[in-house]
């Protein structure tokens, strides 16, 4: 079931709506961390000013320099770091597009259902980015303990969060937030293994931005045949 969803998924992926979605996510976020990396260079200028003094001791230049390196070394790295979690969350903004162009085209006798509101589907990619930002923090500690492990951890946890995610997005379009989560309940392995299907390619650098749309995909094709799913 998992790969005949993920199939399908990948054999919409030249619906305009799913390009629309990729498109308007990924200029987005690439703007946001542009933004970031802006801001940080500021910041690190306008902390170190001229000459950095500390009291007591009076100049130090080389505290410039620590400055200045550490403000290329952030640049380089913010965005390898964050290009994930951030356009996952952004492009969670418009992934009810996507589940509704997978509805039309697959399952086009169902009923309408209405939009989740923006508020709320901007606190959810907030909520989502956060989650995505603090695991994967926490997870280095993982990686440092158990080096040969790292790649497997940062799977399962991700296809766990991800597989969570995507699925609740996709049922609670029709069951609500409860019955999504009840519903995800039941079928916790399932939702794991199909989420850790979408975790492998985000090591694989720009593939990892199409993730979000693949996956939802996947997921509003996997509620659908789950027992229960029907409201």
């Amino acid at each position: 079931m998992i790969l005949n969803a993920f199939f399908a998924a990948l054999g919409q992926i030249g619906d305009p709506r799913f390009r629309s979605v990729l498109l308007r996510g990924v200029g987005l976020t690439i703007a946001l961390l542009i933004a970031a990396c802006a801001g940080a260079i500021w910041l690190i200028n306008w902390l170190s000013g001229d000459e950095i003094s500390l009291p007591f001791i009076g100049a130090v230049p080389w505290l410039n320099d620590v400055l200045n390196y550490s403000g290329i070394f952030l640049v380089l790295v913010l965005p390898v770091f964050l290009m994930m979690p951030v356009a996952s969350a952004i492009i969670s903004l418009f992934l009810e597009e996507v589940a509704q162009a997978v509805e039309d085209k697959n399952y086009p006798t169902l009923p309408g259902v209405p939009g989740i509101p923006l508020r709320e589907s901007i606190a959810d990619a907030l909520s989502f980015m956060g989650v995505l930002v603090v695991a994967n923090l926490l997870a280095l500690i993982l990686y440092a303990i158990f080096p040969p492990l790292a790649l497997f951890i940062f799977w399962a946890m991700n296809g766990f969060l991800l597989g969570r995610e995507y699925f609740t997005l996709a049922a609670m379009r029709r069951l609500g937030r409860d019955g999504a989560r009840q519903l995800r309940t039941k079928h916790t392995g399932t939702i794991w293994l199909a989420g850790t299907l979408m975790a492998i390619p985000l090591t694989v650098p720009l593939v990892n931005l199409v993730i979000p749309v693949i996956g939802v995909a996947t997921f509003t094709h996997i509620y659908h045949k789950l027992p229960g799913s029907t409201p």
